[in-house]
């Protein structure tokens, strides 16, 4: 029998939750056209204090944060063209421009190429003898190697250019992280709730997603891990996962995307139960998780705070480094248009720690072959320090403080 029942865990149904959820109306306002065109003036002024002519931006998140332009990357070459002096040239199949100008967002020229043509030819006609032309790193390697190989170019990576104003967010991009995370967090709290014995891993992940939908996101989960007993020692999950038993550890890690932007959380708790050693590793988790926090202070590295949760860990007899039990990868990740991006929160990452930054803090603790605990929640960096999206775990027993 399910002894925590009454912190939330257990004792309700999928439909009774779902029926629980309704799309709140406030919702956060859609990110300007000034905004768009403040983060392309950012990208010149880089171009500019570099040395470079121009910056290619890939289709995909570059291409829809630079340009508000959304467009899944393929095997054939769609992008954008930026100039040091502000102007935009889209590069798009011929075939594709009627469907193209539907989503174009900020207003560019066009360099169209037939299906028998080379795109990067196309490009080259377009720039300057010897152009110095920095290439977004999500580009497949089949393209770069022809911008290398053409002479026209002075080819290198814009990694750090984009990475330097990516992972600075505005306000309007912390409000669109931070309503995906709201949402959620409801469907963490209504998830424990559905959790009985025997129950499946892909039937709670249905629920999940449906669950998301019901909040209004459409395309319900961005992903899903649920992961009981044994099974949570495993980061990621395993091929095979177990239902449910009585006093299994629960483990379940999603989010969802809303206009582009994505929540990550996860929460780590006992169905039942928990034995003196689960609650020794979780109450563990949590001061590791306090102890990214407290570290997370501006003008630090970001490997500060990996430094400094390995320090709390070993205190408390567990790691070090990445020996097990212990923490066997990264303190976090950074959030915004990709589930996983700049800044990493990675032993030895020397960028600092500025306003506008926004991470995930997930120090895992795996005991192999019995349990792991993941406590994640995310933060952001303000001009006073850190303030979390989402207020972290209660206990063991009773994750949401019911």
């Amino acid at each position: 029998m399910n002894s925590n029942r009454s912190y939330g865990i257990g004792g309700s149904t999928p439909e009774e939750e779902l029926s629980k959820l309704s799309e709140p109306t406030t919702k956060p306002a859609p990110i300007s056209e000034k905004e768009f065109q403040n983060r392309l003036d950012k990208a010149c002024t880089a171009l500019k204090t570099k040395g470079l002519d121009a910056l290619y931006i890939n289709a995909g998140t570059n291409l829809y944060y630079f340009t508000n332009t959304k467009w899944n990357p393929s095997e054939r070459l769609v992008g954008a063209i930026l100039f040091a002096d502000g102007s935009l040239k889209y590069v798009v199949p011929e075939f594709e421009i009627g469907t193209f100008n539907d989503f174009i967002g900020i207003k560019g020229e066009l360099i169209p190429w037939a299906e028998h043509e080379s795109p990067v030819q196309k490009i080259a006609e377009a720039v300057a003898e010897g152009t110095r032309l920095a290439i977004d790193d999500t580009t497949a390697f089949t393209m770069v190697s022809r911008f290398q190989e053409h002479k026209k170019f002075k080819i290198s990576s814009a990694e750090e250019l984009i990475r330097d104003i990516r992972m600075l967010k505005s306000e309007a991009e912390i409000a669109h992280i931070q309503y995906p995370m709201d949402l959620t967090m409801q469907v963490h709290q209504a998830v424990a709730r559905i959790l009985k014995p025997g129950i499946t891993t892909s039937e709670v992940e249905n629920f999940i997603h449906k669950a998301h939908q019901k909040l209004g996101i459409a395309s319900g989960s961005y992903f899903c891990i649920v992961l009981f007993g044994r099974d949570s020692s495993f980061p990621h999950g395993v091929k095979s996962p177990n239902p449910l038993k009585e006093n299994d550890i629960v483990l379940v890690d999603t989010g969802a995307r809303y206009n582009g932007y994505l929540s990550d959380i996860t929460r780590t708790y006992i169905y039942g139960d928990a034995t003196d050693k689960e609650k020794k590793i979780w109450a563990n988790e949590k001061a590791a998780q306090l102890a990214a926090f407290e570290a997370a202070q501006l003008g630090k590295p970001c490997g500060h705070i990996d430094d400094q949760v390995r320090v709390q860990l070993e205190k408390d007899g567990l790691g070090p480094d990445y020996d097990l039990p212990g923490l066997p990868h990264r303190t976090g990740h950074g959030i915004g248009l990709e589930i996983h991006e700049h800044p990493f929160i990675l032993r030895g990452n020397d960028i600092k720690l500025q306003a506008g930054m926004a991470f995930s803090i997930e120090p895992m603790i795996v005991v192999p072959n019995e349990f792991g605990i993941r406590l994640e929640d995310h933060i952001y960096m303000t001009e006073n320090g850190p303030k979390w999206f989402t207020e972290p775990a209660h206990s063991i027993e009773n994750p949401f403080g019911v």
